[in-house]
């Protein structure tokens, strides 16, 4: 059962059996009511026929329950029974022409017009024949017989198109949850290289320090002896150098990395922003950097990130941004204790995925991957009045 579904519809589908019981009993009772006064009122009918019909009746009514599990078998007796009224002389009767209308719109519901038009035309041969001692009597006209007929059309037709979009809801559910999937898939993916390019970076990192040790320790032990208070000045460097490497170390183990020699490069950061600014006007992309608050030295590794989170950000607005897009703002924001990017457009949002269209950019994925990694927070979405918006938080840890 589709929990997306109206409560209504939940509501039919748990309770079908109730709903076929009831509808079976009121059935019975009504035909009961209109053979007992074929057989009391106009003496139409002797006691053995109205016993076999009362019979007759209850089977139709019993079997219309289990039409869910056997509709052919279900059918073949509904049909048998009715032809008992055509033979007792009744005619129409309530039972018999509504669980045949019934039953047609279900068949077609079930197997399309393969089961719907021959439902539909035994159920329009029965009416015909049955109604043959009411048309004599001027009980009945040739109009109403056929305005049943056409009933008995239109249940097969309302059944196949039922049953027609039924598949075409299925289809599009079945589409929707390969669509989640794939996505799923594809942010996996995203995250899975995005660590593996993190990881690579703080390879760099690391090795860069511990480069700078070795070459610091190096010169200290070529001038301990002449120049103590130098010696210790480079040991001072080396431990700091130390406790750095040590905490990017510590970040990149749970992170998956794949050694590539030619991704091995000197990485930038926030000193670099003003070149990365340039280069986007140069690109036609209109940028407004703004540096607030005291800047103090980063980690490394937080100044690659926070560097990496606006570079995304800008190529996500070049990309994104539409026709409308005029200005990109950058707002680098230095606290004591974090480094805070707000960088805003006026462009368009963008696009949702939908069957048919190109899968977005990993840009998002790849900013709260970054964040994540030193412990920030990224947040973007639309604003209100147009455009986007990218927050991103990354705190500044003391070394230890």
């Amino acid at each position: 059962m589709d929990a997306r579904q109206a409560p209504f519809s939940r509501w039919l589908q748990r309770h079908a059996l109730l709903i076929d019981v009831v509808v079976a009993v009121a059935l019975f009772l009504y035909d009961s009511m209109y053979l007992t006064a074929q057989y009391a009122g106009l003496q139409a009918l002797s006691l053995p026929w109205f016993i076999t019909m009362e019979a007759l009746s209850a089977a139709i009514c019993v079997v219309y329950v289990l039409r869910r599990r056997f509709p052919l078998v279900v059918a073949g007796v509904v049909v048998v029974a009715s032809c008992g009224y055509v033979l007792s002389g009744v005619g129409l009767s309530p039972a018999p022409l509504v669980v045949m209308g019934l039953l047609t719109y279900f068949l077609a519901g079930q197997g399309g017009w393969r089961l719907g038009v021959p439902a539909a035309v035994v159920a329009s041969a029965w009416v015909v024949v049955a109604a043959q001692p009411l048309l004599r009597q001027d009980y009945l006209r040739i109009g109403e017989v056929g305005v049943l007929v056409l009933a008995a059309a239109l249940a097969a037709t309302l059944g196949a198109l039922t049953r027609s979009r039924r598949q075409h809801v299925d289809g599009l559910r079945r589409l929707n949850e390969q669509l989640v999937r794939e996505r799923d898939a594809r942010a996996q993916v995203a995250a899975a290289e995005e660590r593996a390019r993190i990881a690579r970076e703080i390879h760099d990192i690391v090795s860069h320090g511990l480069g700078t040790m070795v070459v610091m320790a190096d010169g200290a032990t070529q001038v301990v002896a002449t120049d103590p208070q130098q010696a210790g000045a480079a040991m001072a460097r080396v431990r700091d150098t130390g406790r750095e490497a040590m905490t990017e170390m510590r970040r990149m183990l749970d992170v998956l990395r794949s050694d590539d020699p030619a991704m091995r490069a000197p990485q930038p950061g926030l000193d670099r922003l003003d070149r990365l600014v340039d280069e986007a006007r140069a690109g036609g992309l209109r940028v407004e950097l703004s540096v607030t608050g005291r800047p103090k030295a980063l980690p490394t590794g937080v100044d690659l990130a926070a560097y990496r989170i606006v570079q995304e950000a800008l190529t996500n607005a070049r990309k994104h941004g539409g026709p409308l897009l005029s200005l990109v703002s950058v707002t680098v924001h230095h606290t004591a204790t974090a480094v805070e990017l707000h960088i805003t457009d006026d462009g368009s949002e963008p696009a949702p995925v939908t069957a048919g269209t190109a899968p977005p950019g990993h840009g998002l994925v790849g900013m709260r991957e970054r964040a994540t990694a030193y412990g920030g927070t990224v947040a973007a979405g639309p604003l209100a009045d147009g455009g986007f918006e990218v927050r991103a938080r990354l705190p500044i840890e003391e070394t230890r």
